[in-house]
């Protein structure tokens, strides 16, 4: 049951990806709803013990790229939040894969930092294409990508493996992701135009989450 729900992911994936690229709204939007439903699916049948905490956090994720179908503020930031919770609930199913404890902290603040600088990095070319009332809450929301990024790497340094690689990377893309999708959708100087970036990365990126946590 595992591989229909993959290749029904790959599937959907593909196609959206292609609407995408072509521009073709109707399609992206009919195909955009499968691909975290069916990783969720995935997930729980793979996984030899599912973690909660990594179901509610998919569902959240699925239910934010519904949210974001529809244009308008009111959907991004009800889209935002979504996700924002979301990756709360990614670090605390990656919290119970390791313990932070033993975690040097000459590796906590560094990866901290880094996050932190990026994020201000970001915001800082963004910052002139922004309406005011959103700037706050973006690097906030950037902030909390950036920490589930970094509870993924602790993870890989408290218990360096493949599955902790893979989802690493995973949350690594997932960061590029947000990170494209306000440039696409903010910064109409951007060489980035359509979502194709955006969704490329997100798709592979929850996609290797999922995986490095069945592993």
């Amino acid at each position: 049951m595992n591989y229909i729900y993959l290749v029904i992911f790959i599937l959907t994936t593909l196609i959206h990806l292609y609407a995408t690229y072509s521009n073709n709204r109707p399609f992206r939007n009919v195909t955009k709803g499968f691909i975290i439903l069916s990783l969720l699916g995935f997930y729980h049948t793979s996984a030899s013990d599912p973690s909660w905490f990594i179901i509610i956090a998919i569902l959240l994720s699925w239910i934010g790229d519904l949210l974001l179908i529809p244009k308008g503020k009111k959907w991004f930031i009800a889209g935002g939040i979504s996700f924002m919770i979301s990756h709360v609930f990614f670090i605390l199913g990656y919290n119970e894969l390791f313990d932070i404890a033993s975690v040097p902290i000459y590796v906590i603040v560094p990866i901290g930092a880094l996050y932190v600088f990026l994020v201000i990095a970001i915001f800082l070319r963004l910052k002139q294409y922004l309406p005011k009332a959103f700037i706050i809450p973006m690097m906030f929301y950037l902030m909390v990508n950036g920490t589930m990024n970094c509870f993924a790497w602790y993870r890989m340094v408290a218990s360096f493996g493949i599955d902790a690689i893979i989802t690493t990377i995973g949350s690594v893309l997932f960061f590029i992701s947000d990170t494209a999708l306000f440039f696409v959708d903010f910064n109409k100087n951007s060489i980035m135009k359509s979502h194709f970036l955006v969704m490329l990365t997100y798709s592979l990126g929850v996609f290797l989450i999922i995986l490095g946590l069945i592993l």
